[in-house]
């Protein structure tokens, strides 16, 4: 008996040895990027001057962001003034971004060299994180920026259609529009 559930004991331990050799590695084929940390799409993106996600605690939030306003305007019903005014937001917007995203893919890559050459150190390690964690924040903020200001040329049931269209169910989180200033 003792050596059937050896036997068992061996097996299993044999079938989990075999299956966690046989995992997908999950980072395998990313040593070969030229900045680890960034894949070529994300970089594409920050210099592109899109969002990547960065202002989802505004979008889903009720507060809409430019392009997909321009993007979704027929549908949304703006009026000539609404569509100049998010037109002006999002330009303003992408001009702010674009060298926002660079310095990010900088500072990373900065990052990315300090362990490629191991001259990487405690200090400069600190160093470089922190300009990674400042250049994002300061990009977030960007994004984020451009969602609120984009409420305010809207109306309350033009960002009610704007949540429809996106796919967003229910009405945008409570408060969305205590805080709008109108433009129009």
């Amino acid at each position: 008996m003792n050596s059937v559930r050896f036997a068992c004991v061996v097996a299993a331990a044999s079938f989990a040895m075999t299956a966690f050799a046989q995992a997908p590695q999950p980072y395998a084929g990313l040593q070969n990027r030229p900045i680890k940390a960034l894949s070529e799409q994300q970089q594409t993106e920050l210099r592109a001057g899109r969002g990547a996600g960065m202002a989802l605690a505004a979008e889903l939030n009720g507060y809409p962001g430019p392009v997909h306003v321009l993007e979704l305007a027929d549908q949304m019903a703006l009026s000539p003034q609404q569509r100049q005014s998010v037109k002006a937001l999002f330009d303003a917007m992408k001009a702010e971004a674009i060298p926002k995203g660079e310095a990010l893919i900088a500072r990373e890559a900065e990052l990315d060299r300090l362990f490629a050459e191991r001259t990487v150190t405690e200090p400069s390690l600190t160093v470089a994180a922190r300009a990674i964690g400042e250049a994002q924040a300061e990009l977030r903020t960007t994004h984020l920026k451009y969602h609120l200001s984009t409420l305010a040329v809207l109306n309350p049931t033009q960002v009610q259609k704007y949540a429809e269209l996106r796919g967003y169910s229910g009405q945008p989180a409570a408060g969305a529009h205590q805080h709008q200033h109108r433009q129009h």
